[in-house]
Formats: C-alpha cells, sequence, structure tokens
C-alpha cells in the first residue's frame, strides 16, 4: 500500500511504471481474481517522471474500467513500449466495447456508460488531467465490440531527479 502511495517520498519523482502498474494491480487484486492479466512489458523503459502517486491513479481508473468491461471473467492485456522520448502503455480488455457515440465524450467530467449509481464519471477525466496536464502526455481510446485499448504516452524523465 505504501508503495502504491509513494507515502512519505518525494512530490516528484522519477519512478519505474512497471512497478507501478504492478502495485495497482495488488490493490486491485480483490477485482481481478477471475480476470487474466497478460503482461509485454519493454524492461527497457527507464523511469518516468511522476507526481507523487498520480500515474497510479491512471492506471488504477483505466484497469477499473477494463474489469468492469470485462464482467470481472474477461482478459485484460497490459503491454509497454519505448517510442522515441516516450513511454506508452497499452491496456487491452476484451469486453463490451464503448459506443462509437460515447467514444467522443469519455473523457469529459461527470460522463459515465454505466448505469446510474454505479459511476461518478470522473475516473477517465482525472485520468485525463493527469496524463495531459501533469506529465505532458496523450491519453487515447479505440473501441469496438471485444476489444478496447486505453494508451497512455508519457515523457521518460529528461535527467534523473538528485536524491535527497
Amino acid at each position: 500500500m505504501k508503495a502504491y502511495s509513494f507515502r512519505d517520498q518525494a512530490m516528484v519523482q522519477d519512478v519505474d511504471i512497471h512497478e507501478g502498474i504492478e502495485n495497482t494491480l495488488v490493490i486491485l487484486g480483490y477485482q481481478i481474481k477471475d480476470v487474466t492479466i497478460e503482461r509485454d512489458y519493454d524492461t527497457n523503459i527507464p523511469p518516468v517522471r511522476t507526481y507523487g502517486s498520480s500515474l497510479n491513479q491512471v492506471w488504477t481508473n483505466v484497469l477499473d474500467n477494463a474489469i468492469d468491461a470485462t464482467g470481472g471473467e474477461g482478459v485484460i492485456a497490459i503491454r509497454t513500449r519505448k517510442e522515441g522520448d516516450q513511454a506508452v502503455v497499452e491496456i487491452t480488455d476484451n469486453g463490451s466495447g464503448i459506443a462509437p457515440d460515447a467514444l467522443s465524450r469519455i473523457f469529459e467530467p461527470f460522463y459515465t456508460t454505466k448505469p446510474q449509481g454505479e459511476g461518478t464519471g470522473l475516473g477517465l477525466d482525472i485520468a485525463w488531467r493527469i496524463v495531459t496536464d501533469e506529465h505532458k502526455g496523450h491519453i487515447e481510446v479505440e473501441s469496438e465490440p471485444g476489444r478496447t485499448t486505453f494508451r497512455v504516452t508519457i515523457p521518460i524523465c529528461p535527467d534523473p531527479v538528485p536524491a535527497g
């Protein structure tokens, strides 16, 4: 839990994105017991600069939606790769997909595709703000029935944050 929240650590730090994803999967463990998680990690990705636990909030919101989309019994594939000076994380689920008319609104605050009372419509808005505003990255989604992919692209650290 402490690793997930970055408690007692500097506000800005360089982190291994894979460690953050794995810590998030541990936190979501009770929801993913019947979900198959497929990992394809590029272990050559250097650390990314983050603000506390904010990237873990991104992984939590995207993974939580993927779990919901699969009904808690599907397959979620997590892929990472380096593209130039960017780290790319793709989270793909084999759930029902997002309706085409909803795709253009998916990152709007208070917009949700979940039934009333089951979602606040804030998770993906928060994820979008963290990725684009805090990290100067991009988040996008592609969806069709049986395959939804969220792609998060964030800059890799230009220079390490000094220890101390």
